[in-house]
């Protein structure tokens, strides 16, 4: 017997759900040229193309870029010219699109300039990463959304009619369910036909409801959008100040699975560029949990990349040394190959010291405040402040330590 996801999936764009933003406008739909259909697992990408590939007067290919090449995209154009000789139209779903590589993805190219066939292409990943330019500019993205709660609503309402009765579930564990199915419909009615097999009489709490279908971990691909997505909200919620917030995201890709090395050195980069100096020792403890982890493993060391997240979370922020060193770059680049001045450079020849080097250098340590004020950058350019600390954590005493230097510079340049 077919799965129930397959004996209920829909036969017209109107009984799509969760999808309405995209398919308001059906005859458009139907009608458009070649389009990338983009979303997550259980959106109904496949149950879109496949309708839209069953109108009549098409011929409708599906292949999966996971299973065929350039091969099977031949035996395709083949047929595809076949049909062209009794029919105008032919329809080509290329299922998991992104998998293709750049050869396989040109591939299509002259098919779709000549009009041979529409292409439809379904992805999980971020078209704009995982499709080259050629191909996107031929296409158009469609953008699928995660059904919400009405959509998965919906959806066991179907299956229940099917069946003839509702799910075996009290409320709370139908709320449960809709959790674990996470936007994700044909997962639901996976579920929904293991809890369809018990007793018609069964009523199950939410702890059996579990025991039966086990837990879901939240979707997450290591090597797609979710990897970017995660580690950029956790970024930021880092940067806000909001620990809560990074807690569930560093939750979210540890149950996925994430690399903790990755997530580690992600935390160092953070600490460095965004906490700086407002807590100079944010590096080392990033360091410290880095070199925890590695000698304990999961699950011992996991706390230690708790901690470390809850520490930068909490800590004063600033990203003044990483500003400083971007003005740094642009100033370099700008006036090029300057000498420095040559008063700071050594002079340990006799042609050297002629030339002027070392002459008038004045050690600090002789200085009667250990600070001589002079100018170490090339004559050529006047003096810049590149670094400028904020007001928070220990860059506040940083402040008040280079005001002081100022005044002192200031008052011997008065003196000489």
């Amino acid at each position: 017997m077919d799965p129930l996801a397959k004996l209920l999936r829909p036969k017209k764009l109107e009984e799509v759900f969760g999808q309405e933003h995209l398919l308001a406008h059906q005859q458009a739909l139907l009608q458009k040229g070649s389009f990338i259909l983009w979303g997550p697992p259980g959106c109904g990408k496949t149950t879109i193309a496949r309708i839209i590939g069953e109108q009549p007067g098409i011929r409708f290919f599906a292949i999966s870029a996971v299973y065929d090449g350039v091969a099977e995209l031949r035996k395709v154009f083949r047929q595809a010219e076949e049909v062209s000789l009794l029919t105008s139209k032919s329809i080509l779903f290329v299922d998991e699109i992104h998998r293709f590589n750049r050869g396989q993805q040109d591939a299509l190219l002259s098919a779709i300039e000549e009009g041979l066939l529409r292409l439809i292409g379904a992805t999980t990943e971020n078209p704009s990463f995982s499709l080259n330019a050629a191909l996107l500019s031929r296409t158009q993205v469609l953008s699928l959304k995660p059904l919400d709660k009405d959509a998965l609503e919906s959806l066991l309402k179907r299956a229940a009619d099917h069946i003839r009765r509702p799910l075996p579930l009290e409320a709370t564990a139908r709320e449960k369910l809709l959790q674990l199915a996470d936007g994700d419909g044909r997962y639901l009615l996976n579920l929904a036909e293991i809890l369809y097999d018990q007793p018609e009489a069964t009523k199950l709490d939410t702890d059996q409801m579990l025991e039966l279908v086990r837990h879901r971990a939240p979707q997450y691909d290591r090597a797609g959008d979710q990897h970017y997505n995660l580690i950029s909200a956790l970024h930021k919620s880092l940067r806000a100040s909001d620990c809560d917030a990074a807690l569930y995201w560093l939750a979210r890709m540890m149950i996925g699975g994430e690399d903790k090395a990755y997530i580690l050195r992600r935390l160092t980069r953070m600490a460095v560029e965004d906490v700086g100096l407002a807590a100079p020792e944010a590096m080392g403890r990033a360091l410290e949990a880095w070199n925890c982890y590695e000698r304990l493993g999961s699950p011992e060391g996991d706390l230690a990349l708790v901690q470390l997240t809850i520490f930068l979370a909490t800590a004063p922020k600033s990203n003044a040394a990483y500003l400083a060193w971007k003005q740094a770059q642009q100033l370099a680049q700008q006036y090029g190959s300057l000498m420095p001045p040559k008063h700071i450079l050594n002079a340990p020849t006799k042609l050297m010291r002629e030339e002027g080097y070392a002459q008038g250098y004045q050690y600090d340590h002789d200085d009667p405040d250990g600070f001589s004020g002079q100018n170490c950058f090339p004559d050529e350019i006047p003096r810049k402040q590149l670094y400028a600390p904020v007001e928070r954590g220990y860059e506040r005493e940083i402040a008040k330590r280079l005001a002081y230097w100022q005044r002192l510079r200031e008052r011997k340049a008065n003196q000489g």
